[in-house]
């Protein structure tokens, strides 16, 4: 046991639970996505509010809630070790930096983009989750099928302005997020090679622009047409 957790105490061992929880959460993010895709189904909302309610009373989806947060928390806490970690690893700038040249923007500023996808996800749970599990100011009213209308609060919220564009910018972020973190997720983890590394950079790549791009397409659509 005390060597599991001198390798999880060590730069590698964070690195290794960065990517670990880095995918899980990759995992869910492709589950909600297809949820939430529902929002689309031209039923006033009758198949979105039956995966909202599935998703807040089903006992095995709340087990998994909890791994969530948790893996949240820790990918989000050890970016920030790993963040100070490595700057007093240099204390003084080198006088000559070629960070632009050896890199991407969105590679060098992963833990920028982290906390921007933090706080879009803060924002998330506040303007439904909390809403919907603790009727936290807005009172709601059941569907045809005696569910909770998350719907109606899902059209009123994409209507406003300001969710508009914080979705996008948080959806922006997190396709920078996405576009560096995927491919470094399977090198961390020493599944690199010159036949598949090509492979999973553009799975990467293409991953993080189809699921930001999808997330984005509702509260576009919403704000925009007539729904």
């Amino acid at each position: 046991m005390s060597w599991i957790i001198k390798m999880l105490s060590s730069t590698l061992g964070k690195k290794l639970l960065m990517s670990l929880t880095g995918l899980f959460l990759i995992s869910f993010l492709t589950i909600h996505l297809i949820g939430n895709l529902a929002i689309f189904s031209n039923d006033n909302g009758l198949a979105f509010n039956t995966y909202a309610a599935f998703m807040s009373t089903n006992p095995l989806i709340g087990a998994v809630s909890y791994l969530l947060y948790a893996g949240i928390i820790l990918h989000v806490v050890i970016a920030i070790i790993l963040y100070f970690s490595n700057s007093s690893a240099r204390p003084v700038k080198y006088k000559v930096q070629n960070a632009k040249e050896n890199s991407t923007w969105s590679s060098r500023s992963m833990t920028l983009l982290g906390l921007l996808i933090l706080a879009f996800i803060l924002l998330h749970l506040k303007d439904f989750w909390w809403q919907y599990k603790h009727n936290g100011g807005y009172q709601f009213v059941e569907d045809a099928n005696g569910n909770k209308d998350i719907y109606i609060l899902v059209i009123q919220q994409f209507k406003t302005t300001f969710a508009l564009i914080s979705y996008l910018v948080g959806l922006v972020a997190l396709f920078l997020h996405l576009k560096h973190g995927f491919q470094s997720a399977f090198q961390t983890l020493g599944l690199e090679h010159k036949k598949y590394t090509p492979a999973i950079k553009a799975i990467g790549i293409a991953y993080a622009i189809i699921v930001p791009l999808a997330f984005a397409t509702m509260p576009v659509y919403v704000y925009f047409f007539d729904v």
